[in-house]
């Protein structure tokens, strides 16, 4: 019986993904773990592996075509099996232009409609077994040769947890319960961790007491003659829809302070001249500011919290979202539990971050777990701006240029090396005073930088 590749669905607010390019073509034999295609989604590029094994007879959506999650990729075929008829195959469906993209574990809303009712349920439920899903007369998902090793050795395949994609039972499990036993593989546990973790994000990103406005209607522009019109790619959906549910729905308000950054420039310059002679790491001054906000987080912990309807959730870990540039727009991968790691661990993990997304190797895990972002077009020239929050979180920080300026110190006009800094704060989590204490605790600590090497 012929067995449909799917769409996978590679991180918590994919709908559809981009078929990059197949590594395997119409002919070749596939083994459980073949590395078959790349995927991109709404956050990086990644490798798709098969979960089943046999001929690859058919191939549905060509490289550079998009479909939906579930959507039909290709067909495999037992070895001797013949093809099903033309036609018969169905066919990739894309996700509708119009559907609204969902946000997940880094911001936004929880999904809405089929996905939100998926999200919502329990994961033991999303990673059931075939056997506990299968009904009277319905059929039991299993790849053919496992059905073919089954009828071998006598296994009633009914009986049997599949640790495949949805429940499906493969080769390893059919050989695994012929053995006496059927331990779910590692699919089986990420599919339940995924699906935990898509609950867990849908309570808390969903805010129960808050309706978001109606949305405006849209104004297009007029398209003339040589206007270019670029198609929106999966990740800039994603932050349209993020962006406009963070302004409409979150109440922003904006702190500024300017900090003396001549101590830091000087400490910088030691602690990077015996790094040469040691681990060869280079700090840049965005590694001090990030050492900055995660102890002032600690300090001031009503700042590393959440707006979740009727409560207000505060986080016992500080997870700092780094704001990186990339070709299509914008990612946020995180530094989890920062406040255990030390300046170089930091340094070297912001390093490794942002060369992976600017070249879409980031795993979806990898954008989970931020409490709090910090946005830098300091390298850019830019003195001061003022970011928008990325939900669920409640702050993020804005860091501009150094500037040598002339300042006024001990009554004397002389020069000085100064940085903007800014707060934007969801109002309904942190108050004036708190966003005060928090930026004033993120400014001493850049002009007495050796505190944070204590």
């Amino acid at each position: 019986m012929p067995t449909n590749i799917e769409m996978p669905k590679l991180s918590d607010t994919m709908t559809e993904g981009t078929l990059v390019k197949w590594n395997k073509q119409v002919g070749d034999t596939i083994e459980i773990g073949d590395v078959i295609a790349e995927v991109e989604t709404d956050k990086a590029t990644m490798e798709m592996e098969a979960f089943d094994e046999g001929i690859l007879s058919d191939i549905l959506v060509q490289a550079g075509e998009k479909a939906a999650v579930g959507a039909t990729l290709g067909v495999l075929l037992e070895d001797g099996e013949e093809a099903p008829a033309p036609g018969s195959a169905p066919a990739a469906i894309s996700a509708p232009e119009s559907q609204p993209f969902a946000e997940g574990a880094e911001g936004a809303e929880a999904a809405q409609g089929a996905e939100a009712g998926e999200a919502s349920q329990p994961a033991a439920e999303l990673a059931a077994p075939a056997a506990q899903q299968a009904g009277p007369g319905e059929r039991i998902k299993a790849s053919p040769l496992a059905r073919k090793i089954a009828d071998s050795k006598g296994v009633n395949i009914a009986a049997i947890q599949g640790s495949g994609p949805g429940g499906r039972i493969v080769k390893a499990d059919v050989e695994a319960a012929a053995e006496g036993g059927n331990a779910p593989s590692r699919l089986a546990s990420a599919a339940t961790a995924l699906a935990a973790s898509a609950k867990a994000q849908v309570v808390q990103s969903t805010p129960a007491a808050v309706s978001a406005p109606a949305p405006a209607v849209a104004i297009n522009p007029v398209v003339a003659a040589g206007d270019q019109t670029i198609e929106l790619s999966s990740m800039r959906r994603i932050i349209a829809d993020r962006l406009l549910t963070s302004k409409t729905t979150i109440p922003h308000f904006y702190l500024h302070v300017e900090c003396d950054t001549a101590p830091l420039m000087t400490l910088r310059k030691q602690i990077n001249a015996q790094a040469e002679q040691t681990h060869g790491n280079k700090y840049s001054i965005n590694d001090f500011v990030l050492k900055s906000v995660i102890n002032a987080a600690q300090a001031v912990p009503e700042i590393n919290a959440s707006f979740n309807g009727d409560s207000i959730v505060q986080f016992a870990k500080v997870g700092v979202s780094i704001a990186v540039a990339v070709d299509d727009g914008l990612v946020t991968p995180v530094i989890k539990d920062a406040a255990s790691k030390s300046m170089l661990q930091i340094s070297q993990e912001v390093k490794d971050l942002a060369v992976r997304a600017r070249d879409k190797k980031l795993m979806p895990n990898e954008f989970d777990g931020g409490t709090v972002t910090v946005s830098n077009l300091g390298a850019w020239g830019i003195e001061s701006f003022d970011a928008i929050i990325n939900p669920p979180q409640a702050a993020i920080l804005s860091v501009g240029a150094i500037i040598e300026k002339p300042v006024v110190k001990d009554g004397q006009i002389v020069p000085g090396m100064r940085m903007n800094i800014g707060l934007s704060c969801d109002h309904r989590v942190v108050d004036g005073a708190v966003g005060a204490r928090f930026l004033n605790e993120v400014k001493k600590l850049i002009e007495n930088p050796a505190l944070m090497l204590v």
